[in-house]
């Protein structure tokens, strides 16, 4: 069975040209992943510090693969201190069909 999140964050003002950056590679790597089926980034419209991030993972082991790259490691430890809040909020998704 896939494995879908959905995670969003708020981009510090004045971090928005590097989180662009960080996205930009962290896209490239993720979507070069096996196990990685979907990997679409955005930020809001209205409010371009605002991002969403849709991923679909083939299944459990690989989520377990992406999650576990050091890549995303070093990803989150950046992010960390370009974002407001304690981290990105993720909610995880199940099919309706």
């Amino acid at each position: 069975m896939t494995k879908t999140l959905y995670a969003e964050f708020t981009v510090k003002a004045g971090s928005e040209a590097r989180v662009a950056e960080m996205m930009v590679e962290l896209t490239r790597h993720v979507r070069n992943e096996p196990g990685n089926e979907l990997f679409l980034p955005y930020t809001r419209e209205e409010n371009p510090r605002e991002y969403f991030v849709f991923e679909v993972y083939r299944d459990e082991a690989a989520f377990q693969e992406h999650i576990t790259a050091d890549y995303g490691a070093r990803f989150n430890e950046e992010l960390a201190s370009h974002i407001e809040g304690d981290g990105s909020e993720l909610t995880w998704l199940n099919p309706v069909l």
